[in-house]
C-alpha cells in the first residue's frame, strides 16, 4: 500500500545515481554439485539472456560455479537445490568490497562467513532463505544479495507431460493468462518476463523453479501500483478459487504492488520469493489482499519496497469517492516459517484513513523480520500497523505474532481506530534482537484486548507500557503482559577476553510457575554452535561477528520449553587484546559538560567551542533541559564510570548526525540521514553500535549531535558486565574540577 505520495526528491537522485552504476544481473536456477547438491542442469550451464546478465558476483557452491541473477534495483539473488550440507562462497567485485564488514542473516543461523580478500565462504547445514549485504546497508540503494538453497524438485515433469503447460529454459516474453484447471511449470531457467494473471479462474497450479520479472509501464514517480487488472502486477488474482504456486521467484522492477489478491480465496504459497525494487522506493508492496483471504504463506521470503503483507477490503484510489467504497472482509491468512525484509514502510498493515472493511484471523508465526522500513508516513513504521485514523471503518480482529524474530526493525505496534473497534491482538514469544525499539509504539481509539506474552525487546521481558515503550491515548485499553513460556537468559565469563581464552556460558535455569526448559542451543557468532545449559567456548580472533574490526561477538541463545515455546537472549560479546586503562582524575562532580548550538547544516565534524552559544552542565547525555530551537547541536564532554572489567557495547541513537568517542576513539558514528516520507518532518531515528573492552573505573567521553527538523530520538545506550542495554544514567557520568574550582550546575 502506499507509503505517499510525497517523497524527497534529494533521494531520488541519491537512488538513481546508484542504480545506474548497477550492471544488470544473471539468473539461475537449479544445480546439482556432488553427493549433497544436484550437478547442474544444461539449461544452467547455458549463456544466460542479456535481459537478466550479470557477473557482479560470482558463487560457488561446493566447487561449482552458479549464475547470480540480477533481481530488481542493486538486489541479487540465486536458486540452487541442496540435499544436505553445501559449502557456499561468494566472490564480490573489488578486493576492498568487505572492508566495512560482512552481514549474514537471518541471525538465528548463526553464520559468520570465512572472509579472504574479495570472498566469503560458509556452510551451508540445509535450506536456508539468506541475505548478505555490508553491515548497515539495507535500505534503498543498498547492494544486497539473496541466496535461495530449495529442497530438491520431486515432481518436476517433462516438457511434453500431458496436461502441463510447460515453459522450459529460456526468456518467454509475453505473460501467463491462467485457465481453470491448468497446470503450469516454470522449469529451472524459464524467464517469464510478464506478469501472471490469474483472473476469475480456479482449481490452478503453478509450480517450478523459474522466475518472473515484471516490469511495467508505472510512473516511478507516481502511485498507480493499486490497479487492479492484468499484467500490472508479477502475481494478480481476481476472484480466484483454490489456487496453489510453489517454488517460483517474482521480481518487480517498476513501481507497482508485486502480488495482489482481489476477493480470492483458498490460496497457498510454498517457498515463493519475492523481490521489488524501483527508483521511487515506494508502492511496492509484497502481498496485497483487496477482501478475501484463506491463504497460507509458507516457507517464503519477500523483499519489499513498502508494506510486506496489506489488507484492504478494496482500492479504486485516492479520491474521496473511491475511499467512501465499503470494502469486502479479508480472513483468514497464516504466514509461517518465512523471512521478510523491506526498504520502508511496515511489515504487515491492515486498514486505511477514511476505509472501510472487516479483518480477522490473522497469523504470523516462525518468521524473521530481517529488515523494517525507518521513519514514517505519517504514523511510524512497525511490524504492524493497523490505521484507520481519521475517519476509517471496521472491525479488525484476532491478529497474533508468535515466534517472530526481529533484526533491524523501527517499532512494534501503531494500533490507531476512532471508530468500531481493533479487539484481540497478541504478541507471543516475539523476539527484539541487540535494539529495542527506536521510537514509542501506539494504541489509539477503540483497541482493547491486545496482550504481550513473552515479549522480549533488546533481551528485556516486556512488562509495562514504558518498557516498550508504549503510548495509550484516546480511549484505548490497556495491554495485558505475562510470560507463559520459560525466558532465556545468561551470563558469562568476566573480565578481558581475549583470543583463545575459554569462556563459560551459563544459562539460567527454568523459573518458577512455567514449563521446564527441555532445550539450549547457542551460536557464538563466530560461525560455531553448542547445545547445553552450561557450556564453554573460544573466540580465536577480535574482528566480530560482522568482520568490522570491532570484536564485537552476537551469541544467542535459543530456548525450547516443554511445550515448545521459544524464547531468545542475546549479548554483545567483545573479545580484544587488552583493556583500555582507566584515567586517574583528582576531583570529579555529577554532571558532565556541554556546549550547544545553533544554525542550519550543522555538522558533526565541525562543531567546535568557538562557534558554541551556549555552555553548561548537564546530568545525563540528553537535550531534554536545554532551550534549542529547531536546528541545533550539541557536545557532551565527561567521564563515565565503567563498573567492571569487559567488553561494552555502545549504541547511539539519533535521527541526524552524531558521534561517540571514548578514551579519545571514535566507537559509533551515525549512518547518513534518513528522510521520512508522506510529509512526516525530519529524518528517521537510526541506530549506530560500536564497541570496547574497558578496565574498571573512569574513562573519557564525548558525544557530539546534530538535528534539523522534527521530533529528537537523540539517546546513548551501553551495556556490558552485568549492565543491561540501557540509557547510560546520570550516576555514572561526571567531569573533572580542580578542588579549590568547583563547578556550578545549569541543568
Amino acid at each position: 500500500m502506499s507509503t505517499g505520495k510525497v517523497w524527497s526528491a534529494r533521494w531520488k537522485q541519491v537512488v538513481l545515481r546508484l542504480m545506474a552504476v548497477v550492471a544488470l544481473g544473471s539468473f539461475f536456477a537449479g544445480f546439482h554439485a556432488g553427493h549433497a547438491m544436484q550437478r547442474r542442469s544444461p539449461a544452467a550451464a547455458a549463456e544466460l539472456p542479456e535481459e537478466i546478465a550479470s557477473s557482479r558476483f560470482v558463487l560457488r557452491v561446493n566447487g561449482r560455479e552458479v549464475a547470480v541473477a540480477h533481481a530488481a534495483a542493486n538486489y541479487y539473488f540465486a536458486n540452487f537445490d541442496v540435499r544436505g550440507r553445501g559449502m557456499v562462497e561468494v566472490t564480490a567485485p573489488t578486493d576492498d568490497y568487505w572492508s566495512r564488514g560482512v552481514e549474514v542473516q537471518p541471525w538465528r543461523l548463526g553464520i559468520r562467513p570465512r572472509l579472504k580478500g574479495r570472498t566469503i565462504s560458509f556452510r551451508l547445514d540445509g535450506p536456508a532463505k539468506i541475505s548478505i549485504t555490508r553491515p548497515g546497508d539495507f535500505l534503498a540503494g543498498a547492494e544486497m544479495l539473496f541466496l535461495f538453497a530449495n529442497r530438491p524438485e520431486r515432481d518436476a515433469p517433462r516438457a511434453n507431460a500431458a496436461g502441463v503447460r510447460f515453459y522450459g529454459p529460456g526468456v518467454h516474453r509475453d505473460g501467463i493468462n491462467a485457465k481453470s484447471g491448468d497446470v503450469i511449470y516454470l522449469a529451472p531457467g524459464a524467464v517469464v518476463l510478464g506478469g501472471l494473471n490469474l483472473w476469475q479462474v480456479e482449481n490452478v497450479r503453478v509450480f517450478g523453479r523459474g522466475v518472473i520479472v515484471y516490469d511495467g509501464p508505472q510512473n516511478p514517480n507516481d502511485d498507480t501500483g493499486w490497479i487492479h487488472k492484468p499484467d500490472w502486477h508479477a502475481i494478480v488474482m481476481d476472484r480466484a478459487r483454490h489456487i496453489s504456486i510453489e517454488g517460483i521467484t517474482c521480481v518487480v522492477r517498476s513501481r507497482t504492488w508485486m502480488i495482489q489478491m482481489k476477493d480470492s480465496r483458498d490460496i497457498r504459497f510454498d517457498n515463493v520469493k519475492a523481490i521489488g525494487g524501483s527508483a521511487g522506493n515506494a508502492n511496492q508492496d509484497g502481498m496485497d489482499w483487496l477482501g478475501g483471504g484463506d491463504t497460507v504463506v509458507r516457507d517464503s521470503f519477500f523483499r519489499a519496497a513498502d508494506d510486506v503483507f496489506a489488507m484492504q477490503g478494496n482500492w479504486d484510489g485516492y479520491s474521496p469517492d473511491a475511499m467512501a467504497i465499503p470494502g469486502h472482509e479479508v480472513s483468514n491468512i497464516t504466514i509461517e516459517d518465512s523471512v521478510v525484509s523491506t526498504s520502508i514502510s511496515n511489515i504487515v498493515r491492515a486498514a486505511w484513513p477514511r476505509k472501510s472493511f472487516d479483518s480477522h484471523h490473522f497469523v504470523m508465526r516462525n518468521v524473521d523480520v530481517l529488515h523494517m522500513g525507518m521513519g514514517a508516513c505519517v504514523v511510524p513504521f512497525a511490524l504492524l500497523e493497523i490505521w484507520a485514523d481519521p475517519d476509517g471503518h471496521g472491525t479488525q480482529s484476532d491478529y497474533l505474532f508468535e515466534d517472530v524474530r526481529l533484526e533491524d526493525w523501527y517499532s512494534l505496534v501503531q494500533l490507531r481506530q476512532p471508530a468500531q473497534g481493533i479487539e484481540e491482538v497478541r504478541f507471543r514469544d516475539v523476539a527484539a534482537l541487540e535494539v529495542g525499539s527506536l521510537v514509542p509504539s501506539t494504541l489509539k481509539g477503540s483497541v482493547r484486548g491486545v496482550s504481550f506474552d513473552n515479549v522480549t525487546l533488546a533481551n528485556r521481558l516486556m512488562e509495562k507500557d514504558e518498557e516498550v515503550p508504549l503510548e495509550v491515548t484516546g480511549g484505548a485499553e490497556a495491554p495485558a503482559y505475562g510470560s507463559g513460556a520459560a525466558r532465556a537468559g545468561f551470563t558469562y565469563s568476566a573480565g578481558l577476553i581475549a583470543p583463545g581464552r575459554r569462556v563459560r556460558f551459563a544459562a539460567g535455569s527454568s523459573q518458577t510457575g512455567v514449563a521446564k526448559i527441555v532445550r539450549y542451543e547457542w551460536s557464538f557468532g563466530d560461525g560455531t554452535r553448542a547445545t547445553g545449559r552450561v557450556v564453554r567456548h573460544a573466540f580465536t580472533d577480535t574482528q566480530g561477528t560482522l568482520w568490522d574490526h570491532s570484536g564485537r561477538f552476537r551469541v544467542l541463545l535459543r530456548t525450547v520449553d516443554a511445550n515448545g515455546r521459544t524464547s531468545w537472549a542475546d549479548a554483545p560479546v567483545v573479545v580484544a587484546k587488552r583493556l583500555e586503562p582507566a584515567v586517574s582524575v583528582a576531583s570529579t562532580e555529577a554532571g558532565v559538560r556541554y556546549e550547544y548550538f545553533a544554525g542550519s547544516r550543522l555538522d558533526v565534524d565541525a562543531l567546535r567551542k568557538e562557534d558554541a552559544i551556549a555552555t553548561g552542565m548537564s546530568a545525563g547525555l540528553s537535550v531534554a533541559a536545554m532551550t534549542h530551537g529547531e536546528q541545533y547541536g550539541a557536545v557532551f564532554e565527561g567521564l563515565i564510570d565503567v563498573p567492571a572489567d569487559g567488553g561494552y557495547a555502545f549504541t547511539l541513537l539519533g535521527n541526524d548526525g552524531g558521534q561517540l568517542d571514548v578514551d579519545s576513539a571514535t566507537i559509533a558514528a551515525s549512518p547518513k540521514a534518513w528522510p521520512q516520507v508522506c510529509g512526516s518532518e525530519g529524518n528517521a531515528v537510526q541506530a549506530a553500535r560500536g564497541s570496547v573492552a574497558l578496565a574498571k573505573g573512569r574513562h573519557r567521553i564525548r558525544v557530539a549531535m546534530t538535528h534539523t527538523a522534527g521530533s529528537d530520538g537523540f539517546a546513548v545506550l551501553w551495556q556490558g558486565p552485568g549492565v543491561p542495554q540501557e540509557a547510560i544514567p546520570a550516576s555514572a557520568l561526571s567531569h573533572e574540577v580542580e578542588d579549590e574550582k568547583k563547578s556550578v550546575f545549569v541543568h
